[in-house]
């Protein structure tokens, strides 16, 4: 029975509060959240599903799951902040579930359970699995083929069901995000049996049926969106991914070594105490079994190599490698849990081995001061105060609690971080609204519009693009020079349309010379100075720190 009910509290009550309950507590925020749900509501407003539009016009970079989840989500629950993150959240609980079985494979339920309450509350995935964004549900389903393709050749009889999971998955990891949704998983099995000197079954890969079931899911919408977007393929597979992959066609150039204090910093809390549990467990002691071990490198090593080569680097896009990270970890830490003598009372282990954790928590505490002392969106300690109170003293039970509760019931040091690591994000989700909000959310600029604009008015975004405006207002906002993502879209719209929702500010500054009172937002920056060199009658109608709400009004 106990067994049983931490089995329902690590895999099922925490990951509802960390991952589901927290939804509705934060506005969208820019650029992706307001993109993508942007997205969504569009085509549930045209009922045109097959060509994803951003601001009207066709957006070809990314398939369509995510946004027919979302679409989904909207006509349910309605247009919120809660269901446009509900698909990402599910997919996240979704990886937490898997890697449990993934441990329970390949060891025990024990083991399961310590790899899913890693994941669980790895900083990475938290932070990841609760916005809308398309990485975690490419890392779900990318997941789910991988280990479907291994658990086909894991054992001497294969099973063909689990070879047609893998075609399965790979297709909706393809509508999730693309080419890399069927490169990934076919590649680890690939090179997982070629390392294990199973070269000869690699064969056995190719299935009939699985193409069929791979193109009943993925072929419909790209044969129906080619026909009604005769570019598609030439922007979709070149530009968007031979293109985006191998050139620095979007100016993201970063160093090869980028995604290593990613890796480092995502997987916090638990890599700081990963000194301590590797001298627990002692030396040449056999953690992994030889397949376990090839199979999890190959799958961490495959991915990150990868993206660390590519000349595109985003933050999100290493999200596959945090299960089999997790999976370790938890195995790492479960024996060092059962070794002879932990399940007493007894002394501490050196500080040497403790430092890094006890590091980790200053550092956290550090962090959550630090809005007080920042040149660019400061906030005064008064305020700021009441909202880390609460982590700040979680961190401050991380420094000594745990090893309290080692000494007094040995095993609970893991139970104790872990419940205080929980505690910690769920206390973190107001202070990071209220601090992201004004800045990183179009939401205030949205409640200042409907509070001082007529509600037939026009709204230009001089100089930026926040696509959660038009989300949350239900208005088609004209941008001024910074058209971004929507480029490529916009250049497909007839001439007139795109004169008069996509600008330059030599054509925005003629229609201000030539119409009376038209409203802007604009950045709290040289944008806003020279609206004021261009237009000397503008009027502030609100601001904050980052935004501003102007009528320009001809002299």
């Amino acid at each position: 029975m106990q067994d049983r009910s931490i089995k329902i509290v690590v895999l099922f009550l925490v990951p509802l509060l960390l991952y589901l309950v927290p939804l509705p507590f934060t506005p969208l925020m820019e650029p992706d959240e307001g993109r993508y749900s942007a997205i969504s509501s569009a085509m549930n407003a045209t009922g045109d599903y097959v060509t994803p539009r951003l601001k009207a016009a066709v957006y070809f970079e990314k398939p369509p799951l995510t946004y027919w989840a979302t679409a989904i989500a909207f006509r349910i629950f309605g247009e919120n902040e809660f269901s446009s993150r509900l698909f990402t959240a599910l997919c996240a609980w979704g990886c937490i579930l898997l890697v449990y079985r993934m441990g329970l494979f390949f060891h025990d339920a024990q083991t399961g359970l310590y790899a899913a309450a890693v994941l669980t509350t790895f900083l990475y995935h938290v932070a990841i699995g609760r916005i809308n964004i398309l990485d975690m549900p490419l890392a779900f389903f990318v997941c789910l083929a991988i280990w479907s393709g291994f658990r086909c050749f894991a054992e001497a009889k294969r099973k063909k069901g689990w070879l047609y999971l893998l075609y399965l998955f790979s297709a909706l990891a393809f509508l999730a995000k693309g080419l890399i949704g069927i490169a990934f998983p076919f590649g680890v099995v690939v090179i997982w049996l070629l390392i294990s000197g199973r070269r000869r079954e690699i064969f056995a890969l190719f299935s009939p049926v699985g193409i069929v079931i791979f193109s009943a899911v993925s072929l419909p919408w790209l044969i129906l969106v080619q026909q009604q977007n005769p570019d598609f393929f030439r922007f979709f597979f070149i530009q968007e991914h031979l293109l985006r992959y191998a050139t620095r066609m979007h100016g993201q150039y970063q160093p090869f070594y980028f995604f290593i204090p990613i890796l480092l910093a995502g997987t916090l809390p638990w890599c700081a105490f990963l000194p301590e549990a590797i001298r627990g467990v002692g030396k040449g002691e056999k953690l992994f079994g030889s397949v376990e071990k090839r199979f999890l490198l190959t799958w961490f090593g495959l991915i990150f190599l990868f993206f660390s080569i590519s000349s595109s680097k985003l933050i999100p896009y290493i999200a596959p490698v945090f299960l089999p990270v997790a999976l370790s970890f938890g195995h790492l830490f479960r024996r060092y849990q059962e070794r002879p003598g932990e399940g007493d009372a007894g002394a501490l282990p050196p500080l040497r081995y403790r430092l890094t954790g006890i590091i980790q928590s200053l550092l956290f505490m550090a962090v959550l001061v630090a809005p007080v002392f920042l040149r660019r969106h400061r906030i005064s300690w008064d305020s700021w105060w009441p909202w880390v109170v609460f982590p700040f003293l979680i961190q401050l039970l991380i420094l000594f609690l745990p090893d309290r509760m080692r000494k007094r019931k040995g095993r609970a040091w893991f139970a104790t971080i872990y419940l205080l690591f929980v505690l910690f994000v769920v206390s973190l989700t107001p202070p990071v609204a209220q601090f992201l909000t004004p800045y990183k959310s179009a939401y205030p600029l949205a409640q200042a519009i409907r509070k001082h604009l007529p509600a037939d008015a026009m709204l230009y975004q001089y100089g930026m693009s926040l696509y959660g405006v038009d989300f949350y207002t239900g208005k088609r906002t004209p941008i001024v020079d910074d058209i971004g993502e929507a480029r490529y879209g916009s250049e497909q719209l007839p001439a007139a349309e795109r004169e008069r929702y996509f600008l330059t500010s030599d054509s925005f500054f003629h229609l201000v010379r030539e119409t009376d009172g038209l409203y802007c937002a604009t950045e709290n920056d040289e944008k806003l100075e020279r609206l004021k060199k261009e237009v000397p009658a503008l009027r502030v109608l609100w601001h904050n720190d980052a935004y501003s709400l102007v009528e320009l009004k001809r002299s």
